[in-house]
């Protein structure tokens, strides 16, 4: 019976010693860092889903501006074009491309507000305005779940990384460090997308710009 008991208590202790060698911690970490990544992916979604009748509203007031329209459209697709799953976190390239693609989408929408300023007629239309507010919603969603990503990612590299976790990390899981969003240069807040500032006169309507849509700073801070 005293030997039942001691093998009891040596695998009790054993039960502990791999508990706290990040059996537990580090999948419970991860699955976090992925949730928190699956809120990223909806608000992006959704601008994505805004953007086609954000575009038809545009032109309806402002045909002459085809060039910055399309810059719209096509960054837009290629933001969806790049699909990352829960695998490719770890993966700093495939990181990269994803953040480029919605960076450039940025910096298409914020060419199209350039254009809507010089067309004020467009704020008297509620459906623009709805569709304006929907969009600068949604750029606040989406630098929430990112800085709720990041946090997530921070807390999972740290536990795979420190003593004693990071012995069931490289031993038992394989675990890899998950890639955060990183800041950019003036990229402290949430890209302006309010559409409703215009001026009270048209001013003359800008010359089409050719330059494809390039990367431009998201928040950091889903």
């Amino acid at each position: 019976m005293i030997r039942s008991a001691v093998r009891g208590g040596t695998l009790a202790l054993a039960a502990l010693s791999l508990a706290g060698c990040g059996i537990n911690s580090v999948p419970a970490a991860e699955e976090e860092a992925k949730g928190r990544w699956a809120d990223v992916q909806s608000a992006y979604q959704r601008r994505a889903d805004l953007v086609p009748n954000l575009v038809a509203t545009v032109r309806a007031a402002a045909q002459s501006e085809t060039q910055i329209l399309t810059n719209v459209t096509e960054a837009r697709s290629r933001a969806t074009s790049i699909n990352i799953t829960t695998e490719d976190l770890s993966d700093p390239a495939e990181f990269q491309r994803f953040q480029e693609g919605q960076n450039q989408l940025t910096q298409a929408l914020g060419q199209l507000r350039t254009v809507v300023e010089n067309y004020p007629q467009l704020q008297s239309q509620a459906g623009f305005r709805d569709l304006s507010d929907q969009l600068e919603g949604t750029e606040n969603r989406i630098d929430v779940a990112r800085t709720r990503y990041n946090e997530a990612v921070q807390a999972y590299n740290t536990e795979i990384r420190t003593f004693p976790s990071i012995i069931g990390a490289k031993v038992i899981h394989g675990a890899e460090p998950l890639q955060p969003f990183q800041a950019e240069a003036g990229s402290q807040t949430a890209p302006t997308v309010d559409f409703g500032t215009m001026g009270a006169a048209p001013a003359a309507a800008p010359a089409n710009d050719n330059a494809t849509a390039g990367q431009a700073a998201t928040g950091t801070g889903n």
